[in-house]
């Protein structure tokens, strides 16, 4: 059904425009972007406040957010974070994995996120034995999508060993299909939809031997589909790969044909000057999840000079210790300020344009991320009237919304023309604070 969608204030990248008509066509897409449009146009549906387009999380573990509070308690490291987050995946099976991802989607719908490129490696049975339909996890999160109202790229993940060749150990054996190939077989399978895309992912040099990750880049390449790998997310795993292979792992990943401009780098934290030239020269994109970096004591990255350098940058939540991406852009700026004790590292619209645009070519949706005739008729509108943002200017929306909204001030999500968020409420789970409750008290 074709619909016109009157806009307040827009983001029409790089300026905000007031009074913007958006017309969506029957297929979702936009059809006509008209502005100095000064009231609704009859029978138009009016959206108050600063629309952007939907914003893209291009790093999830959607399990993660079983994980909330708990994590907080005491002291540790990634490490010792890690031992309690193999307590919960082991005790995931695919109706629960669904029950959860639903809910935990829906938050992110709700948040403004209208894309998530999940990072999916919780494949098999706990003891590694393969489902009967042995992609039934990766399926959960499919349809968990579809239900929550978001698209999803399902970044099929290859998780092989424990460590630089070692087999898996107890916890990691539901993650592992033995082989690159075996891997590349099981998820050939996964069909793409209107809402969902597959993609490939490398966990990590640590958890795919050197041997195997051409096979992946190949599996990739051949799919011209998005290739996502943690990379140097710690210095063990840099000291690791150096003993292993005498190299860095972005030079390891090199070597085998990773890198790449469909590729994209999550964290990219502690790389060498040679590190940064080869992401860039080979356009290789970076990810970079600032409150879980912070809150797993992982680091800064050096996001400044790997843009520079060439590589584009992507937002990410990604172990979900909050799902808010105006969170997370501003954390990248606001964590260079403290480094370089110097302000205005990115403008608030190159922030907007790593959480937008750039975060859905990221996940394989060039054609997202823009308010322009051809491209989805995904929106998020940011209201103008709350306690954090009252008072704005309306021609500094764009800042307001990154360095002082929250997910909380999110009132409309409209994703292929479709309202998925109307006044704060998500209109297919309207209650999912309870949905989030009731799965994530069924993993205890």
């Amino acid at each position: 059904m074709q619909v016109t969608y009157w806009l307040e204030h827009a983001w029409l990248d790089p300026v905000v425009e007031p009074g913007v008509a958006v017309e969506v066509a029957g297929d979702g897409r936009i059809s006509a972007v008209r502005t100095g449009v000064e009231a609704p146009p009859p029978g138009a549906v009016v959206l108050r406040g600063f629309t952007v387009p939907g914003l893209a999380n291009a790093h999830s573990h959607a399990f993660h957010r079983a994980l909330r509070a708990t994590v907080q308690v005491g002291s540790g490291t990634f490490w010792t974070w890690r031992e309690t987050m193999y307590q919960v995946a082991s005790r995931l099976t695919p109706d629960s994995y669904h029950a959860l991802a639903r809910a935990v989607y829906a938050e992110m719908a709700l948040a403004g996120i209208t894309a998530v490129g999940e990072f999916h490696y919780l494949h098999h049975a706990p003891d590694g034995t393969p489902y009967d339909d042995p992609n039934a996890m990766g399926e959960a999160l499919i349809a968990a999508a579809a239900e929550a109202g978001i698209r999803i790229t399902l970044l099929d993940t290859a998780y092989l060993s424990s460590g630089f060749g070692a087999a898996p150990d107890r916890h990691q054996l539901r993650f592992s299909d033995g082989t690159a190939e075996a891997w590349a077989e099981r998820c050939s399978a996964l069909k793409e939809r209107g809402h969902a895309r597959i993609g490939a992912a490398v966990h990590s040099v640590r958890a795919v031997p050197a041997r195997e990750l051409g096979t992946v880049a190949a599996w990739a390449e051949a799919r011209r589909a998005p290739l996502h790998v943690h990379l140097s997310e710690q210095t063990a795993e840099n000291e690791g790969c150096l003993e292993a292979y005498g190299m860095t792992p972005t030079q390891l990943l090199a070597e085998h044909g990773v890198l790449g401009d469909r590729t994209t780098g999550v964290h990219n934290t502690h790389l060498t000057d040679g590190d940064i030239a080869l992401i860039g020269s080979t356009a290789t994109g970076t990810c970079m999840c600032p409150t879980t970096e912070r809150d797993l004591a992982d680091g800064i990255g050096p996001a400044v000079v790997l843009q520079r350098a060439g590589s584009p940058l992507s937002l990410g939540s990604d172990s979900h210790a909050v799902i808010d991406l105006f969170e997370e852009a501003r954390a990248m700026e606001l964590d260079e300020r403290l480094r370089t004790r110097r302000r205005g590292h990115w403008t608030a619209a190159a922030l907007l344009r790593a959480a937008t645009a750039d975060g859905h070519a990221a996940l394989g949706w060039p054609e997202a991320g823009r308010i322009e005739a051809g491209a989805p008729a995904d929106l998020a509108t940011i209201a103008l009237d709350s306690v954090r943002t009252a008072g704005a200017v309306p021609r500094l929306a764009a800042e307001t919304a990154v360095f002082a909204a929250t997910a909380s001030d999110v009132r409309h999500v409209v994703v292929g023309g479709r309202a998925v968020v109307r006044d704060g409420v998500h209109a297919l789970i309207p209650d999912v604070a309870s949905a989030l409750s009731t799965a994530v008290a069924a993993l205890r």
